[in-house]
């Protein structure tokens, strides 16, 4: 992985609220880690949402983001990037990859405006040119993004726990190849439970618009034996599927990596989700629904 670092100085604990704080669809609170309260996890309605190192940016300590990482360093194995994030939370990945490949340009989306602004305050984020945020909903501004301007895309977008239906959808992903280079990187997030419905839908659909498309999660997963995170990489450029099976090797947890014939066996007949009228709205949870984009 690149290893160039910017380091800060640690936010002492006054610095940062101690009680659940009201956002525009929800509360936030943060937990430091007994022991290191430089180690935070932003909570959203009590949610584990993002964790950062406030004494090292670099520092990822969620799974799938350790994943994801690994995917883009071995796609393009140095130097700044032009990055959008769908879905900012704390903005923990942007700033890892502010402090990994400097001179990055990024774009962070997030619904929420009141904690746009209070993860600015809280953490001390990187700021424009290097990272702007804009409030807004993931599919809306991709809709809007300039065509071939973006190296790389990231959609990590939640309401309630789950990811919203019209990022899913292959016209979803039809907007972000539009947005991305020639040979740009898409990367996804998502949850799914046995026998993995969403994430066979999403092969199907990303395998529609993109020419390489591969998958990493932790082997019981792929077992269904329990419920997790599962990354999604797509592009129309070849990915180095050995650099990036070596390289998940090293890190602290097992993973798997399907691609080619195991990934259509993983796909099955699952079909691909497209776009219907009522799915080209907001991620905004509807009234009653449990909150939470981003």
């Amino acid at each position: 992985m690149t290893e160039r670092r910017r380091r800060s100085r640690p936010r002492t604990a006054p610095d940062l609220p101690t009680e659940p704080v009201p956002t525009s669809l929800g509360t936030a609170s943060l937990r430091r880690e007994p022991g290191a309260p430089h180690r935070v996890t932003l909570l959203l309605d009590g949610t584990e949402s993002s964790h950062l190192d406030l004494a090292d940016p670099a520092h990822l300590e969620f799974e799938y983001m350790q994943q994801m990482l690994v995917v883009l360093d071995a796609a393009r194995p140095a130097g700044p990037v032009r990055a959008v994030h769908l879905g900012a939370a704390g903005c923990a990945l942007p700033r890892a990859l502010d402090a990994r490949r400097p001179g990055s340009r990024q774009l962070a989306v997030e619904i929420d405006e009141e904690l746009a602004r209070l993860v600015r305050e809280w953490f001390d984020l990187p700021r424009a040119p290097r990272l702007r945020i804009r409030t807004g909903d993931a599919r809306a501004v991709t809709a809007t993004l300039a065509a071939g301007a973006w190296e790389l895309v990231v959609r990590d977008v939640f309401v309630g726990g789950a990811v919203p239906g019209h990022v899913r959808t292959v016209e979803a992903a039809a907007q972000v190849h539009r947005a991305l280079t020639p040979g740009g990187l898409y990367l996804v997030n998502l949850t799914d439970h046995p026998p993995l419905p969403a994430a066979r839908a999403e092969v199907a659909a990303l395998r529609e618009v993109f020419g390489h498309v591969l998958l990493v999660a932790d082997p019981a997963i792929l077992r269904g034996r329990r419920y997790g995170n599962l990354v999604l990489a797509a592009s129309d450029a070849p990915l180095p599927v050995p650099l990036v099976e070596r390289e998940l090797r090293r890190l602290p947890l097992p993973v798997r990596l399907l691609h080619g014939a195991e990934l259509t066996r993983l796909q099955g007949s699952a079909a691909a989700e497209h776009d219907a009228a009522e799915d080209t709205g907001d991620d905004r949870p509807a009234p009653g629904r449990p909150t939470r984009a981003g």
